[in-house]
């Protein structure tokens, strides 16, 4: 499914990105891992690479493009080339109103979720389109993408931000080959989620989910897997939901 392809993963080093990095070397992708995180990166890289797959660690920060430059220049060194990419990193908090968001905080929110899915979408884009034979990229958002969702509303607006993102570059490169598209995640057993309920009730995160439950890093994984895979040869500029049915009801 993914086999001999260069796959880079911002947000890598825990959640939903280090299952995607287990899963694309599982299934035969060569896995550029880049996350701020530079002992949790090495370790993970390790682990695949014991397991026979094929990894490269690059510590940086999806807010600086230079550091994106970096793992995007590490990716064609070490393997050749840029096939795909899961741009997944992300931040953000629950349980403050609007006003009481502080400018330090909204400029985090906003500089992690756009800035950071912009400066990948910048770097990655011009590999693909030098090298030629296409691409594929998928941007994780949220359902905070499409409504509020009792984050923050810095958080709810680069949600959206990132779908807007996500729909200009499809637009853009589609005729050459590379395709763009989103996941609309829901409430997600990862480390972010497990700090939003220690301000409010794990149940309120799946409050609207059909299946009454938080979704597991693997099962975005899967989704993520699919869209960068020449399977989804035929989507792109579109919002997949993963969200257990939130969007439904």
């Amino acid at each position: 499914m993914l086999t001999g392809k260069t796959i880079m993963i911002s947000g890598a080093s825990s959640g939903i990105g280090a299952a995607a990095a287990r899963l694309f070397a599982r299934r035969g992708a060569q896995v550029v891992l880049m996350a701020r995180r530079a002992e949790a990166l090495r370790q993970l890289a390790e682990e695949l690479t014991e397991d026979g797959g094929r990894a490269h660690a690059v510590a940086g920060d999806v807010t600086s493009a230079a550091d994106v430059r970096h793992a995007v220049s590490e990716a064609v060194r070490c393997f050749g080339r840029l096939d795909a990419a899961f741009n997944n990193a992300g931040w953000g908090t629950a349980g403050l109103p609007l006003h009481e968001v502080s400018d330090a905080m909204y400029d985090q929110i906003m500089d992690v979720n756009v800035r950071g899915v912009w400066n990948c979408l910048r770097e990655q884009i011009p590999v693909m389109l030098e090298q030629g034979g296409g691409g594929a990229i998928v941007n994780t958002s949220s359902t905070a993408g499409q409504f509020a969702t009792g984050a923050v509303a810095p958080y709810v607006a680069a949600k959206h931000a990132v779908l807007g993102l996500t729909k200009a570059a499809a637009a853009d490169y589609g005729d050459r080959g590379i395709r763009v598209n989103a996941l609309v995640v829901g409430g997600t057993r990862t480390p972010l989620m497990e700090a939003a309920v220690r301000v409010m009730p794990e149940e309120a995160a799946h409050a609207r989910a059909i299946q009454r439950r938080l979704a597991l890093p693997e099962e975005v994984a899967e989704a993520a897997a699919w869209l960068c895979s020449d399977r989804a040869s035929f989507v792109t500029g579109a919002a997949m939901a993963v969200d257990g049915g939130v969007g439904a009801i």
